[in-house]
């Protein structure tokens, strides 16, 4: 059939799956959610590119979603959080890897819902007055609620100490520890994400960064870049980015490493990510004494976020007058 000629009919055109012998794999992208293959087909060159439907929202097929799944296999849990890998009722025969990788926060807080229900986002401005006024009391309520007891599990050695790829003690300023982010499936490297969580527990947020951690900062940048390229040499340093999310998911300073082929999702866009290069940039040009807590930042928000509920949304009422 030459290029272009549209006669093939829908059954000839099923037919030529199946005879589809492999020779390599091209690429895979969207987090491993899709494979483009080259290979042959009666002998010609074919690129074959296969992707995971997505998820029906039917409520019947919702309903039955939850049971049909099998082979799970739990990765970890610490607090409310556990993780697994498991097969959907697509995979057929019992070899056939795991095509799931499922996260359960249980119980839940209704923050939790707030935070993967799905709602508009704003973008605002955060400026040195709205940080100290109004955000820093914001987070450490939110610390105070036991939001950390996670994080404090690992730090503490009760939780997850298997999954600790690496740990530098050098007294409570200075430790900290790496090890694989609870979304990334540990094998696809192209999708790695690794975080790396310091032991000190007076830094936050970004927020809490001043000149005086430049040096801190740059060896931990070293680190967890040295400790990255030792742990997977099939990637060069040049193919990793490190980087902080403001505002963060929890209030307690941590360092992700990623792929520079992990596809951009919101978590990295622009107005949540912000490099960890970047930061470290702004804190060698400010004047002495000064830190991120005199910078004015902007970011987006879920409408449904009590940062917008509580504090951004009434800030603009108020400005409406």
């Amino acid at each position: 059939m030459a290029e272009g000629d549209c006669s093939i009919s829908g059954a000839e055109a099923e037919a030529l799956i199946p005879q589809f012998k492999l020779e390599k794999l091209l690429n895979q992208d969207r987090a491993g959610c899709r494979i483009v293959l080259l290979g042959t087909i009666h002998s010609k060159p074919a690129v074959f590119i296969a992707e995971r439907a997505a998820f029906s929202t039917e409520p019947s097929h919702l309903s039955s979603f939850v049971p049909s799944i099998s082979n799970i296999k739990n990765l970890g849990a610490n607090d409310v959080y556990s993780w697994f890998l498991a097969s959907s009722n697509t995979s057929t025969t019992p070899d056939q890897p795991p095509d799931l990788k499922l996260n359960l926060m249980w119980p839940c807080t209704p923050q939790h819902i707030k935070k993967y229900s799905q709602q508009a986002l704003r973008m605002v401005e955060e400026t040195p007055e709205i940080y100290q006024t109004h955000v820093r009391p914001y987070m450490k309520q939110k610390r105070e609620e036991g939001r950390l007891n996670w994080v404090f599990n690992i730090l503490d050695g009760k939780k997850e100490q298997e999954n600790v790829i690496y740990r530098e003690q050098q007294g409570s300023d200075a430790g900290f520890l790496i090890l694989p982010d609870l979304n990334w499936d540990r094998k696809t490297l192209s999708s790695l994400h690794l975080l790396g969580l310091v032991e000190r527990r007076d830094i936050w947020s970004l927020r809490d960064l001043r000149q005086e951690h430049i040096s801190w900062l740059k060896h931990m940048r070293r680190q967890l870049l040295d400790v990255a390229g030792r742990l997977y040499p099939q990637i060069e340093e040049d193919q990793l980015k490190l980087y902080v999310h403001y505002q963060p998911t929890y209030y307690h300073f941590h360092i992700h490493v990623t792929h520079v082929m992990l596809e951009a999702g919101g978590t990295q866009a622009v107005g949540k990510a912000i490099g960890l290069d970047h930061i470290i940039a702004q804190l060698e040009v400010m004047a002495e004494g000064k830190g991120m807590a005199d910078v004015s930042l902007s970011y987006h928000l879920g409408e449904a976020s009590e940062l917008w509920t509580e504090i951004f949304g009434p800030l603009k009422e108020k400005a409406r007058g």
